[in-house]
């Protein structure tokens, strides 16, 4: 299917070197899926354990829950190599103390 710009209200169709060039951006953008999906996860899996950075204070003593959770985090990406394993990780339960 042919595609179009938009210029002024007119419709102009795309050339054969604009259709490849809109090719390989799609193309580009398709085979980024994973790293983006990687990024996003770490980011959530950086703020758990950021929410915990407190139990590490020289201060406090870390309860074998709070050691275990945080291993378990720090683990998070290890065989996540394809999109479908990224979106089916489900995070450990939150540990407050």
């Amino acid at each position: 299917m042919p595609r179009f710009h938009n210029v002024n209200g007119v419709r102009i169709q795309f050339t054969a070197k604009e259709e490849t060039a809109r090719d390989l951006e799609e193309q580009a953008w398709k085979d980024g899926l994973f790293d983006r999906k990687l990024k996003i996860f770490r980011e959530k899996r950086n703020n758990l354990l950021a929410k915990t950075d407190w139990s590490a204070l020289s201060d406090n003593t870390m309860s074998d829950a709070m050691k275990t959770y945080r291993q378990q985090l720090r683990d998070a990406t290890e065989g996540l190599d394809t999109v479908e394993k990224v979106q089916a990780y489900e995070f450990p339960t939150e540990v407050t103390k």
